[in-house]
């Protein structure tokens, strides 16, 4: 099930273009985006691939890489909540503003030098932001998957405290073309090629009446 209203939608991300940061207060100037706070891994699995690219990357591209590589990446709470390491008050893959190779994610940076999809390389909450998956058990045993846009609840209570949120934000919903089309390959890598394939052509032809 899709929540097409969004996919329709023209939103798009302003990291580095007006990005107010996910902050109780705005700070575009720090640049962080929604990267303030470590990344949650999803399963073993996603931690493997990103641990696997860290060690592809060196000072060059990534700020933290000799304390990435000294430390590791990942950091495992009390309730045994596993994300990425927080470096100065954000992610370890976040370079900062005025940093050489410019600030962002490192990850996704390198991503685009080597010419290959930033899911292949960035954490899976990461790469599907704003995109957020929903699985649901049914008593028959069949799951539902839901795929709808990150709210400010998904954060759990301190989404509330938020200053700013991309998604409820009129200056993002201005980008050229629409979701589903501009995160066409993060919606195969989460519900597949024919299920995409058969979404696009239902809101493709919604938009030509």
């Amino acid at each position: 099930m899709f929540d097409v209203t969004f996919l329709s939608s023209n939103w798009e991300c302003l990291y580095g273009r007006g990005c107010q940061g996910v902050l109780t207060g705005a700070a575009p100037e720090l640049e962080q985006g929604c990267c303030s706070y470590g990344a949650h891994f999803t399963d073993d699995a996603d931690v493997e691939r990103v641990t696997d690219a860290a060690s592809r990357l060196d000072s060059s591209t990534w700020q933290f890489a000799d304390e990435g590589h000294a430390s590791g990446i990942v950091q495992v709470d009390s309730d045994g909540t596993c994300s990425t390491r927080l470096v100065d008050d954000a992610c370890i893959f976040l370079n900062r503003p005025g940093y050489a190779a410019g600030p962002g994610c490192a990850l996704h940076l390198a991503a685009l030098a080597e010419g290959v999809p930033a899911l292949e390389v960035k954490p899976d909450v990461c790469w599907q932001l704003p995109l957020r998956r929903e699985d649901t058990d049914a008593a028959d045993g069949t799951v539902l998957s839901t795929v709808t846009q990150w709210e400010r609840k998904h954060w759990g209570d301190g989404g509330a405290e938020f200053h700013w949120w991309c998604t409820e934000a009129p200056e993002a919903l201005g980008g050229a073309s629409a979701v589903y089309q501009s995160m066409r390959e993060e919606l195969r890598a989460m519900a597949g090629d024919e299920v995409v394939a058969a979404l696009a052509a239902y809101l493709d032809g919604k938009s030509r009446r």
